[in-house]
């Protein structure tokens, strides 16, 4: 590459090094050299420019031609080359080239030492990196912090802060990196004592108005809950740049709040401050968790207009969030328009057909990810498709793949990859299997996985199981609302009053109470809320009236009311009162009164759908010509002809 001849002629800077700069920033190398070839081997500080150039370009071939050319001069003796080489190969990707250069330089210093560091870090070889650091004989601040901030990164936050002790302990003073790494190892910790302490450094080194130390401030305060202390910071900068924003944008998401995400999102784009990559994911994710189509589309625009939405990361979360928004299409689309890819994506998309209970679907892109390309499969990829199975009533190929994944693969099984499991031989109705499976893991039961059971039990009627594995949940928690309601819903389906009368009388002696059904709608930009019984809404009499009309419609197509889903003895009819008054229900109908007709609906609710309302909505998707989509806290039920999309298996 540098002796082929260059016809391009150019005017000369009186300046060798800037010249040689310029051209070489514009990579125009082979023109540089040939221009000032008799300059470079008088100077070696001037072959400075190229090899960064290779670096940039991430060019092998032209940086070992460079390199080759500098051992025949004679100039690989000197260290200020050799740390720029180095530098470089670690930068394109050939760490045993930058392993081989240290290992050969007669003279090294602090610097080679550093880039050493680096390249382990980065090739995620902390012992190797610790092993250079611990030999390393002259260690400056940028050492210290190379080393720091790697054991950091890869989370062994209780050693890099007893790093960060032994620096201040040997009179080394922090700068803003190294304050930026032992903030973010506080945070990982969650300790905010020890946060508090560095965030006193701070002030003591007068780093406290530095943009970079106070947005790892703010985040260290907002990763342990302390939310407002962590706004408060970000309040306190005189400006704010894109990485404060960042912060405290997804400190609001960390700590469940993701219409406030939204609100500073809108005012970051008033500042003048341009979304990047990191802010699009973080704002995609509070689409998906309040699954408000309209804003998340909005948004995906707004990453396609700066260039943003072929982003690996940008595209999982969009996945995400059309998935979690019933979007299942969109969905799809995002993905099969992917430009790049790696496991997460195909992960996030296995995901949201196993939400959508598309178990076949999932099956078969997991088979494509195995067969067709070079992604790695790994314990997630295995957990989704489980859920998948469970979720489709795909019992056997379900089994068939935790076979897989413990004998194939070797991957040693999480408590949640039992727990679907679980949840595929209790839906099943093979209730005593999964209670051996649960008693036979190697690992301590969570309630999350007894609850499984529990709703298991529920769905078949097994009172008796029921008792059993709720008497297990409260050794764990004696506070969990769900797992009492599961239980007094399984004595109700048994006409147990005095058994549900029980249950309520203990969750009062325990002063636990059960989480409110919620409800919500989008339209307009506008989200509506519902609750069980609601009256607040300014059409409520409307509401209730539509309903009653929709009932009495839907009893002349065969409707009957499923009232083994209220919790109180009583008589039929007041029965049938309670179950109108639900919330999905006071949703639906309100979104029937406001949408055009063939407008397809879609509900969020935050627990399981009852078993009433799904009945009631097949009905109401063939009365009312209109497909409903409902997302309750367990899945996806697309409402279309009479006929729900999990099959009745949910």
């Amino acid at each position: 590459m540098f002796y082929q001849a260059s016809s391009v002629v150019r005017p000369l800077s009186s300046d060798p090094a800037t010249a040689i700069a310029n051209l070489c920033s514009k990579g125009n190398l082979r023109e540089a050299f040939h221009r000032f070839r008799l300059n470079i081997f008088t100077n070696t500080n001037l072959f400075t420019p190229f090899i960064q150039s290779c670096a940039t370009i991430k060019s092998i071939r032209s940086g070992k031609q460079l390199h080759c050319l500098l051992v025949v001069s004679g100039f690989t003796s000197d260290s200020f080359i050799c740390n720029h080489l180095m530098s470089m190969y670690s930068k394109i990707g050939d760490f045993s080239s930058t392993i081989a250069l240290y290992d050969s330089m007669p003279k090294k210093n602090f610097m080679s030492s550093n880039i050493l560091i680096n390249g382990y870090v980065r090739a995620g070889d902390l012992v190797s990196a610790r092993k250079v650091f611990d030999e390393t004989p002259e260690r400056k601040l940028t050492t210290w912090n190379a080393m720091i901030a790697g054991l950091i990164q890869f989370e062994h936050n209780e050693e890099g802060l007893r790093l960060f002790k032994e620096m201040h302990g040997l009179g080394f003073s922090p700068d803003e990196y190294t304050l930026g790494s032992v903030f973010s190892g506080s945070a990982g910790l969650r300790s905010l004592t020890i946060g508090k302490q560095i965030h006193g450094y701070t002030i003591k080194y007068g780093l406290e108005l530095d943009l970079v130390v106070n947005s790892s401030v703010a985040h260290m305060y907002m990763r342990n809950g302390r939310l407002e202390d962590g706004q408060n910071v970000i309040r306190s900068m005189p400006v704010r740049n894109l990485v404060s924003w960042n912060t405290l944008i997804a400190g609001n998401a960390q700590n469940g709040c993701p219409e406030t995400v939204l609100h500073q999102y809108k005012l970051m784009k008033i500042s003048g401050v341009r979304p990047n990559k990191i802010t699009f994911v973080t704002v995609l994710s509070s689409c998906s968790d309040l699954a408000i189509r309209g804003q998340g589309q909005q948004i995906h625009a707004e990453a396609i207009k700066i260039g943003a939405s072929s982003v690996v990361a940008v595209v999982s979360s969009l996945i995400s969030m059309y998935s979690k928004c019933g979007c299942l299409e969109d969905a799809a689309k995002a993905f099969s328009e992917r430009e790049d890819e790696d496991e997460v994506m195909w992960s996030s998309m296995i995901s949201a057909y196993g939400f959508h209970g598309q178990g076949d679907e999932a099956i078969k892109l997991f088979n494509t990810m195995v067969k067709e390309t070079e992604m790695e499969i790994n314990e997630v990829a295995f957990l989704n498709l489980l859920y998948a199975c469970s979720h489709s009533g795909l019992k056997e190929k379900g089994l068939e793949l935790f076979d897989m994944m413990v004998e194939i693969y070797r991957f040693k099984p999480g408590l949640k990859h039992y727990t679907c499991v679980v949840d595929l031989l209790g839906r099943a109705g093979k209730l005593d299997e999964a209670e051996a499976k649960i008693r036979s893991m190697p690992m301590k039961p969570d309630t999350v996985i007894w609850k499984t059971l529990l709703s298991a039990c529920n769905i078949h009627k097994n009172a008796e199981m029921a008792q059993r594995v709720f008497k297990e949940i409260l050794e764990i928690d004696p506070n969990d609302s769900a797992c009492y309601v599961l239980l007094a819903n399984a004595h109700a389906s048994a006409k147990r009053w005095r058994d549900v009368s029980e249950v309520r009388m203990l969750m009062r002696d325990k002063k636990v109470k059960k989480e409110p059904g919620i409800s919500w709608f989008e339209h307009k930009g506008e989200v509506h809320r519902f609750t069980m019984g609601d009256r607040s809404q300014s059409k409520s009499k409307e509401i209730y009236s539509y309903i009653k009309e929709m009932t009495l419609e839907m009893k002349l197509k065969g409707y009957k009311p499923d009232t083994a889903s209220v919790l109180h003895d009583m008589d039929e009819e007041e029965k049938e009162s309670d179950l109108v008054e639900h919330s999905e229900k006071l949703a639906v109908a309100f979104a029937l009164m406001v949408l055009p007709e063939g407008v397809p609906i879609r509900i969020i609710k935050n627990l399981r759908v009852c078993g009433d309302c799904h009945v009631a909505f097949k009905y109401i998707s063939v009365i009312k010509s209109r497909e409903i989509t409902l997302r309750d806290g367990s899945r996806f039920h697309h409402f279309v002809n009479g006929k729900c999309s999990c099959g009745d298996y949910w």
